[in-house]
């Protein structure tokens, strides 16, 4: 098997991003961006949204509709992308509007299909984590370990899900046809 090609594109605060090893790893965890393209992403990524650290929210690979993957930060070190799952986790973040740019308005709909280049790019960087990591066992959805709500943008009286991603319109079946990793029924 060839190892996909990853552009690493460090952020910024990387190194300040706590460490780990990588038997500490046991699930990786899929996003989409809900943004319209990877530079929205990057200027996301690289906001500050910890002071007290100096560090952001964002996945550790990014892959673009046309199947680029980047390596923003290091599998080793601990990215911001879920709740209370970051220590033992992997964030790979799929450029895809998602909700954008009504997250939480009442009737956002998830529309934008994932493109094959990206859904192959995925399925290439999947085997080759499970190559690396050696207690890699399950992968999920944000969806799956993220399931509050908040007030809806658009009708305060009502709640709506906080995190969709990677959403319906993303193919569970293939990508699971491809890998010996689980879908885990709880974490």
């Amino acid at each position: 098997m060839i190892a996909p090609a990853i552009v690493e594109q460090p952020l910024p605060y990387q190194d300040r991003l706590d460490s780990r090893t990588p038997d500490q790893i046991t699930v990786i965890v899929l996003h989409c961006t809900e943004l319209p393209d990877l530079a929205m992403a990057r200027q996301y990524a690289e906001t500050i949204h910890y002071p007290g650290t100096q560090t952001g929210n964002s996945g550790h690979y990014y892959i673009t509709r046309e199947g680029v993957i980047e390596q923003w930060v290091n599998p080793q070190r601990v990215a911001h992308h879920v709740a209370n799952k970051n220590l033992d986790s992997i964030g790979v973040e799929l450029v895809n509007l998602g909700r954008y740019p009504d997250w939480h308005a009442l009737n956002a709909k998830m529309t934008e299909p994932y493109p094959e280049p990206q859904i192959a790019s995925l399925i290439e960087l999947i085997n080759e984590l499970e190559q690396q990591l050696p207690c890699l066992q399950h992968i999920c959805g944000h969806e799956d370990l993220d399931d509050s709500w908040v007030t809806a943008a658009d009708a305060p009286s009502k709640r709506v899900r906080r995190k969709l991603d990677p959403g319906p319109l993303f193919p569970w079946d293939a990508v699971m046809r491809c890998t010996k990793l689980k879908r885990p029924v709880s974490l």
